[in-house]
């Protein structure tokens, strides 16, 4: 088995809520509720100055360094004081476990848990003890506007007031004769379509668009009656004889 396999079961491994000023508290009581147990508390950095704060002075406070050194390392209760730099380091601190491991988390540690838990392969369950939780911030609430309150003889001014403004006629737009007409949407005289001639190949030239609708190909007018009239299709129809009775 390797030296950095976690054993001890997933209801033992706790994270605690637990702002930075008050982990050395916090210490302090789990290990006084934990007498006679074989405790081992994990950190980053500065061990010296934990070892001055907490109580019990037997509790062996290592850095994450040391680790490194001392593979054979084990303890009944470990507990993280911070999180560490990288994921695999807290690993090899809860490998060091063989019944319980905690971890102390500030509220700005939180972001930091991800890679941990994606590296373990599970979320860690979190509690909150009493008189450790985070601070709670206070929301903000949407300042609403403040409305003052009419008097009956307010408020039916103001109807008036409103019922005049919705029947009252709108002045009527004088219309100005030396003022130009809007003349987009006026008919435009078109220009006579004119037969210029023909072209190399004998076909008519017209100064507006082809006028073969209109002229024949040779360019003279074409009188409507010209075109050929299509006939319909004739069909026989034999009358059929009577069936005898």
């Amino acid at each position: 088995m390797s030296a950095d396999t976690i054993t001890i079961k997933p209801n033992n491994h706790r994270i605690y809520h637990c702002p930075n000023e008050k982990k050395t508290e916090l210490l302090n009581k789990l290990i006084l509720e934990n007498q006679g147990t074989d405790i081992l508390v994990m950190c980053s950095k500065n061990p010296e100055l934990i070892q001055e704060m907490i109580t019990n002075k037997n509790v062996r406070i290592l850095e994450d360094k040391v680790l490194i050194k001392e593979k054979e390392l084990t303890c009944e209760f470990l507990i993280s004081y911070d999180i560490p730099i990288k994921a695999i380091v807290y690993m090899a601190r809860v490998a060091k476990a063989t019944q319980k491991a905690i971890m102390f988390l500030d509220e700005s540690e939180q972001k930091d848990l991800h890679s941990i838990e994606t590296l373990l392969g599970r979320a860690i369950k979190q509690d909150s003890l009493e008189g450790f939780e985070y601070t709670q911030k206070a929301k903000k609430e949407p300042l609403k506007p403040v409305m003052k309150k009419l008097s009956k003889d307010e408020i039916k001014e103001v109807a008036k007031k409103r019922y005049e403004s919705s029947t009252k006629e709108k002045p009527k737009k004088e219309f100005n004769k030396d003022e130009k007409k809007d003349d987009r949407w006026a008919k435009k005289k078109k220009a006579p379509n004119k037969f210029l001639g023909k072209d190399e190949n004998g076909k008519a030239i017209f100064s507006g668009k082809s006028g073969e609708r209109n002229h024949r190909y040779d360019g003279t007018p074409r009188d409507k009656y010209d075109a050929p009239k299509v006939t319909g299709k004739k069909i026989n129809i034999k009358a059929r004889k009577p069936k005898a009775d």
